[in-house]
């Protein structure tokens, strides 16, 4: 019962009742008409109980008409007066047709056919309004044309065949209505799921989702704005467009989106908002361009906004970690510098004068034994000081490669050469053999003797017997490459295979006792693994305890195709020419060292104790050679040097002059470089490194107002 009386036969009871005017006048005036064919008694009998039957329908349809929706009664009673009426028209009908006369005849099939269209038409309200109205009330009537009276003798085969006809065409019709109304009514169902989810999906966001045209007027907000800004919809609408916007953010803002709008595409934007309760907020915006459903409406601009003051909060506590860490690198580099600076300078003396006395033959056996001991000892230090210095250099990135052709053979040679005699004082064996196709590679040649000298120091430290085997091997591993690796392997005491992993690990050995028994800081294998990564190589090492060790690296370097012109070592060279030198330096024994080491040539040298005094001196003097110290009392190395260059007389202008410090860091290096140094001399002072420097500059030559050094 249920099914058959469906839900909508409230639609077609809405439009039954909105139809009631009409069908009314329609009924007195088919009355009128059909009185000139049959009695008037009949037509009057006819349109009373039709009006009764329309009058009870206008009333079970009101509800309906409302918009309520009708209990099962109230269904099967306005199917009841459906079908009534229907079967009123139809008696109508069949009257005329018994009429006896044409007109009777054609006015009853034209009144058959119209009632059969009207429950066409509405059958996609409801079927079964269409069954109960129509289907059965025009089998009713093709009943009646075939086996009622036929007065006007009509054939029946073609006049029932057109009724068939008629209805057939009905039916398909209701059938074609009945599959378009479902197919619309899923597609509607399917349209307000889709939109429902759309809007669960808007109204629970936590962004907040706007849509307004480019004149500023707003179309959507989604309800997160409550949550996010505190305003509720209403309040939102009520506000001007930029109203909101926090004061500084406003005076840019609207010319962005301007400039947005004119060039379309999408922009994001940060900016603060004013919440309701005062306080700015922090969001992220994406805006797009969204073209108007109604052609002719302005462009629209679709907003979604999301709060970001958590992430602002973090950024600004990300800043001030950054800005905390660069000012503890900062505070850890100058206490870097200060303690190179500060351990150099003693050096410098300690190095110096106790290098000056191993070369005397004036000392007695002991006293030359406790010189070179005390020699060794700070070139000990010194070496400390170094590799901490240069492990915070690769640390802070701040190592810069060289690329020139060398050797891989001769570089490796070399430091076997330099170490064959402590090995030959230990009774220990030094090889040196290469395999493979040797040739010249272009890479930093320095840094790769430095790791292969690192290598061989320790097998030298750590063993007792045997022997140290050094083998270089090179092959082509692509166009224009080859892999270089080097390999040194020693007979010594060896590590476990748990601590091979942890040798290249900064300040870190074998074990505690190593550093007590061997010495050693374990700065050194960790800077040649910092140097190997810097030159995109790998190193490692395998060892057996009580067996040996072999520290290997690889690197992958350009091939050199043109032919490699090897340089020898060349003794220091002495000035050719009588000189006159400034120096000026603040530490007596530094000035004693220096007079001391150049006093066998003919130099003349000044001395001044600070750089106001250097100034002075070269305002009165004409120098060959300035060596200027740089952290000095009452006028520092860089501000003496800058008064110098702004003298007046050409000479000051000139005159070369050699930074002597134990300032040594690259930043330093430059520093004294853009103060209008020419040159840097590092302490501890190497006695060659000095007499080095000094011939290069003495002999230079004259270019645009200053010297320029010969060749080295």
């Amino acid at each position: 019962m249920i099914r058959v009386l469906d839900e909508g036969l409230d639609e077609l009871a809405a439009r039954s009742h909105q139809g009631f005017v009409l069908r009314m006048a329609m009924t007195f005036g088919v009355a009128l008409l059909v009185s000139t064919m049959l009695a008037w008694q009949v037509c009057l009998t006819w349109v009373t109980v039709q009006t009764c039957s329309e009058t009870v329908s206008w009333f079970i349809s009101r509800d309906a008409y409302r918009g309520l929706k009708a209990s099962l009664a109230k269904r099967a009673a306005f199917l009841a007066t459906l079908s009534s009426g229907c079967t009123i028209w139809m008696v109508l009908g069949g009257l005329l047709w018994a009429s006896g006369t044409p007109e009777g005849a054609v006015a009853a099939a034209i009144l058959w056919l119209s009632i059969i269209f009207f429950t066409q038409t509405n059958a996609y309200q409801s079927p079964t309004g269409f069954v109960i109205g129509g289907a059965i009330p025009g089998i009713c009537m093709l009943a009646w044309v075939i086996s009622g009276p036929n007065p006007l003798h009509l054939p029946m085969i073609p006049t029932a065949g057109l009724f068939v006809l008629a209805l057939t065409f009905a039916a398909d019709g209701v059938f074609r209505a009945l599959t378009a109304r479902r197919k619309f009514n899923e597609a509607q169902t399917q349209l307000a799921a889709s939109e429902a989810q759309y809007r669960v999906l808007a109204d629970n966001l936590t962004d907040v989702i706007s849509l307004t045209d480019i004149n500023g007027k707003r179309i959507y907000v989604s309800p997160s704005v409550s949550t996010a800004l505190g305003y509720s919809i209403q309040e939102w609408y009520e506000g001007a467009i930029h109203s909101r916007l926090h004061p500084e953010d406003a005076l840019w803002l609207p010319g962005k989106l301007a400039a947005f709008v004119e060039h379309g595409g999408e922009m994001t934007q940060q900016y603060r908002v004013i919440h309701k309760d005062g306080n700015p907020v922090w969001v992220e915006t994406n805006f797009g361009l969204v073209t108007p459903l109604v052609a002719g409406e302005a462009l629209q601009i679709l907003s979604v906004s999301r709060p970001i003051d958590a992430r602002k909060t973090l950024e600004n506590e990300l800043v001030e970690a950054r800005k905390r860490a660069e000012e503890a690198a900062a505070a850890k580099s100058e206490f870097l510098a200060n303690m190179t600076h500060e351990l150099r300078t003693p050096l410098n003396a300690i190095i110096g004068f106790s290098g000056i006395l191993k070369r005397s033959q004036r000392l007695q056996p002991q006293d030359a034994r406790h010189v070179d001991l005390i020699h060794g000892a700070s070139d000990a230090l010194l070496e400390l000081v170094n590799s901490v210095l240069d492990f915070s250099k690769l640390e802070a990135c701040a190592v810069e490669l060289e690329a020139q052709p060398f050797d891989p053979a001769e570089s490796a040679n070399a430091i076997v050469t330099l170490l064959s005699d402590q090995a030959e004082a230990k009774g220990l064996f030094l090889d040196l053999s290469s395999q493979g196709d040797i040739r010249p590679l272009v890479g930093d040649p320095a840094r790769i003797r430095q790791v292969v000298l690192n290598f061989l120091s320790n097998a030298l430290k750590f063993t007792q017997a045997g022997g140290i085997s050094v083998v270089v091997r090179q092959g082509s591993a692509s166009e224009g490459q080859d892999r270089l690796r080097i390999e040194v392997t020693d007979t010594g005491i060896g590590v476990a295979q748990a601590q091979v992993d942890h040798l290249f690990d900064r300040f870190t050995q074998a074990d505690a006792s190593v550093s007590r028994e061997y010495g050693g800081t374990g700065l050194g294998l960790a800077i040649c693994k910092r140097t190997l990564d810097l030159m995109g190589g790998t190193i490692g090492a395998q060892s057996t305890p009580g067996q040996g060790s072999t520290f290997w690296f690889e690197l992958l370097l350009p091939r050199f195709e043109g032919s490699l012109e090897i340089t020898h070592d060349r003794p220091a060279p002495t000035p050719e020419r009588p000189l006159r030198l400034l120096v000026v330096e603040d530490v007596a024994v530094n000035r004693e060292l220096i007079l001391t080491l150049l006093g066998p040539f003919d130099i003349e040298i000044d001395v001044a104790e600070n750089g106001a005094m250097g100034v002075e001196a070269m305002r009165t003097g004409d120098y060959d050679l300035v060596l200027m110290d740089v952290q000095m009392p009452v006028m520092d190395g860089l501000t003496a040097t800058r008064a110098i260059r702004a003298l007046p007389n050409l000479s000051a202008q000139s005159t070369p002059i050699i930074a002597m410090t134990a300032n040594v860091l690259p930043g330093q290096v430059a520093k004294c470089l853009e103060a209008g140094m020419d040159d840097h001399l590092g302490k501890p002072i190497s006695p060659s490194d000095l007499l080095n420097i000094i011939s290069r500059w003495s002999d230079g030559r004259e270019v645009g107002g200053r010297r320029v050094p010969v060749a080295a």
